[in-house]
């Protein structure tokens, strides 16, 4: 069994300590999702186990071959290739041998006359063979076709920022890892590439630490959880369902243990003051006591403001927003058709569906940023707009942070209708007094968004317009802001594929399905998620049942023989047999033999059963063949 373990792990910057001596093990299997609050210090640990000399401190036990690979939040990707050449990207054997095949069949499609691209391209066939690289092509362009990437040879440069993080995560995930290092992989992706994401990672081989804000993805596929808190990591065994049931738990223990703790120290304190005469061993020890409790009350972590945003909010009319004959064509794609609709006050509405169906243009064309081709978009009076985009806008990094809040918004009041300074509003967004004085370049990315939803909410919106709001915020924040939005008097729009968020905030949707078609539904998000499966299995099984009825009459049509490379590749399927049946059998005697420790005879046993899987499928495909042959 592979196993990384990590200790002593510490990073500081100037005078603030992300985290100090941490210590964890990463069990052969693990699915570990590691949680914190932004800042915390959970994207700068991941780096640090990838290169340990992003820390200070750091000792590390793992195997010699172990292998990890990192997929990072902003792709490290070659701009000037292909999609399938950036995926195919390694130094591997495999992958230098795919990477030559699939440029020589572009050019045998091309010309399939030349007799030099012919000898070529069999020659790279056979090779391909030889070195069993079909099924890792093949599980590659299965990988992007679930992520939504379908041009494999477009450039990537020439793709979205969402799809280089879709072409990434492909990388990654086609990789004989170890350990597979995650943060965010779900931005960007849809409902239908998230489900398939869950069921792939928790039939990955190796282990997975992931960074997520998605509830619903952490609670299915981790089987531990980190927290990253307090300078320190504390685990939790299960997913995010159980671990909310143990820090409820724990929580309520420390309070309970912390309150006794206090009182023992009062009575202790009054003792010491009243200058006991006596000097015996009873009395020494209630003083050792009384030293053991003020250390230990000292160094207790420091109670945790916890966030709240309480920020009055203006007097919204009814009228919001009425969409009459609306029509937008942008970038050559259809995003409005004759669209007509009707926002009114107390709306919750989440916008969903494919990538690049729209959603984020459509509210770009409500705040006027993108006008439209034709029809209207008639906004109330009373509306006061607050748009939380995808991007971090008009946010100088040579500002201080508190400069930053001062400059936006003055004479802001809470719900009482108390006057609050940028230092009170910073402070229950969880920005210290350290923070406050900080500069915004030295703000983590998640740390800034927080101030820029803050930056929002403070000029008192009756609107919010939340494009993608779950990216880069932490869980605990998005808790918050669900909270927030449950009891906000106005109108909110939300562009999201985080199913948990939309749960909680939108009464219903308005899903884009791409070439101007919009549609409603008053299901909540994961009723829709499911319905769609169910309509989607149900389609692929008549497709299926269709081709079945079909395949008698086309069957002898069909296949008649084996192609050139199929029997190159029947030719050498029985040594490869008869050689699997070889190392089989020897390691059939090793498992019989008493003097093997424990551990080699797991090790013998999961080899025999990979064997074997591996020769049964060598001897369907002979079997196969063999019709033909």
């Amino acid at each position: 069994m592979k196993t990384l373990n990590i200790s002593n792990a510490s990073k500081t910057f100037g005078e603030r300590t992300l985290f100090k001596d941490v210590t964890f093990t990463v069990n052969e299997g693990d699915r570990i999702g590691l949680l914190g609050l932004n800042g915390a210090g959970k994207t700068t640990l991941l780096d640090g186990i990838v290169n340990t000399n992003e820390l200070n401190t750091i000792d590390m036990e793992k195997p010699k071959d172990y292998k990890m690979t990192y997929l990072r939040q902003q792709p490290e990707l070659d701009e000037n290739l292909s999609v399938i050449d950036a995926i195919f990207a390694g130094n591997g054997e495999q992958f230098k041998l795919i990477r030559q095949y699939e440029k020589s069949l572009a050019q045998f499609n091309n010309n399939s006359t030349d007799k030099k691209i012919q000898d070529e391209f069999f020659k790279l066939q056979e090779r391909m063979n030889a070195a069993e690289a079909w099924q890792m092509e093949s599980d590659v362009k299965s990988i992007l076709n679930k992520l939504g990437i379908t041009e494999l040879d477009k450039l990537v440069k020439e793709l979205s920022g969402g799809q280089q993080r879709r072409v990434a995560l492909a990388q990654a995930l086609i990789s004989d890892s170890d350990l597979l290092i995650l943060d965010e992989p779900t931005n960007h992706l849809d409902y239908e590439a998230i489900d398939w994401l869950e069921g792939y990672l928790n039939k990955y081989r190796g282990s997975v630490l992931f960074v997520t804000h998605d509830r619903y993805f952490l609670n299915k596929v981790s089987t531990r959880i980190f927290e990253l808190e307090n300078q320190n990591i504390t685990e939790y065994s299960g997913n995010y369902e159980k671990y909310l049931q143990q820090k409820a738990t724990n929580e309520e223990i420390y309070n309970s243990e912390q309150h006794h703790k206090t009182q023992m120290f009062k009575q202790e304190l009054e003792w010491m003051r009243a200058g006991v005469k006596a000097r015996g061993t009873k009395q020494q020890a209630r003083k050792d006591r009384f030293q053991d409790l003020k250390e230990d009350l000292q160094n207790k972590p420091e109670a945790k403001m916890d966030m709240t945003i309480d920020i009055a909010q203006q007097r919204l009319g009814n009228d919001v927003f009425n969409i009459k004959d609306a029509s937008l064509k942008f970038d050559n794609q259809v995003i409005i058709d004759d669209f007509n609709y009707l926002v009114t006050r107390g709306d919750r509405i989440g916008i969903t569906g494919a990538n690049g169906s729209g959603k984020t243009t459509f509210l770009n064309t409500i705040v006027n940023k993108i006008p439209l081709d034709s029809g209207e978009i008639k906004t109330g009076q009373t509306v006061k707009i607050g748009y939380y985009t995808q991007y971090t806008e008009d946010m100088d990094p040579e500002k201080r942070v508190i400069r930053y809040l001062e400059g936006i918004g003055q004479g802001v009041r809470n719900s009482d209708g108390e006057s609050m300074s940028a230092s009170q509003l910073l402070d229950t967004f969880m920005f210290d007094h350290k923070m406050q004085g900080a500069y915004i370049r030295e703000l983590s990315g998640g740390e800034k968004r927080r101030l820029y939803l803050l930056a929002i909410l403070i000029k008192q919106p009756n609107v919010l317009l939340l494009d993608e709001p779950t990216n880069n915020l932490d869980i605990g924040t998005l808790t918050i802001l669900e909270n927030y939005l449950e009891n906000f008097k106005g109108t909110v729009m939300a562009v999201s594929h985080d199913r948990y968020f939309l749960d909680k905030v939108a009464d219903k949707l308005l899903i884009f399905k791409g070439n101007g078609n919009i549609q409603e539904s008053y299901d909540s998000y994961s009723e829709y998620v499911k319905k769609m499966s169910q309509e989607k299995n149900e389609e692929v099984k008549e497709k299926k049942a269709e081709e079945k009825a079909d395949q008698p009459e086309q069957k002898s049509a069909e296949k008649t023989k084996l192609t050139y490379s199929e029997q190159m590749e029947f030719d050498k399927l029985e040594p490869k047999i008869e050689k699997l049946d070889d190392e089989i059998t020897v390691l059939k005697k090793q498992l019989t033999d008493d003097n093997n420790d424990y551990q080699k005879l797991m090790d013998y046993q999961r080899e025999l059963d990979e064997k074997n899987a591996e020769a049964d499928k060598l001897m369907e495909r002979w079997e196969y063949l063999g019709q033909f042959a």
